[in-house]
C-alpha cells in the first residue's frame, strides 16, 4: 500500500465513554510563533507584532492570532483523531491571548467526549482552550469520524 492510497486508522467507536478525556497538550506561544503564523496565512494585522499599535486600540499588548489558537487546540484532536478524521470544527473566540516580549503564552487544551453518535460513529469532542485558567475559545467542538 503506497502513502497516497493509506486510508488513515480511526478512533475505535465501541471505546469511547462521553467524559473521556482523550487529549491535552500545553501550547506555547512565543513571538516567534506569531511571525511564522503570520508569514503563513498573511495576517499581519500589527495586533499581532506592535505593542504600541496593541495598546493603542484598547489590547494588554500583542496579542496571538486567534485563528493560530484555534488551529493549534484542534490539532491536539487531529492527533488523536488521525489525519483526515476531523470532518467538523468550530469554535468562538472568548477573550483574546496577550503573548509577552521576551517570554511565552502557555495555552492549556483538554479534549473530552461530549457526545457519541452510534449511527453515524461520529463521536463529538469538546474541548476547554484556557490561558492563565480563563477560557479563549468558547463552544469548541470537533466532530470525529470513528471507526
Amino acid at each position: 500500500m503506497t502513502a497516497a492510497s493509506a486510508t488513515p486508522s480511526r478512533p475505535s467507536f465501541a471505546g469511547l465513554a462521553v467524559g473521556d478525556i482523550v487529549a491535552t497538550r500545553e501550547v506555547r506561544i512565543t513571538r516567534e510563533s506569531l511571525v511564522k503564523y503570520a508569514g503563513a496565512s498573511g495576517d499581519f494585522n500589527p495586533i499581532h507584532y506592535n505593542d504600541v499599535f496593541a495598546t493603542s486600540v484598547g489590547l494588554p499588548g500583542v496579542i496571538a492570532h486567534g485563528m493560530f489558537t484555534m488551529g493549534a487546540a484542534a490539532s491536539v484532536v487531529e492527533e488523536w483523531a488521525g489525519a483526515g478524521n476531523v470532518v467538523d470544527y468550530q469554535a468562538r473566540f472568548a477573550r483574546p491571548v496577550p503573548v509577552p516580549n521576551p517570554g511565552e503564552a502557555i495555552v492549556a487544551v483538554t479534549a473530552t467526549i461530549g457526545a457519541l453518535d452510534e449511527e453515524s460513529t461520529t463521536a463529538r469532542v469538546d474541548l476547554a482552550v484556557e490561558f492563565e485558567g480563563q477560557k479563549i475559545l468558547a463552544k469548541a467542538q470537533a466532530f470525529v469520524a470513528c471507526a
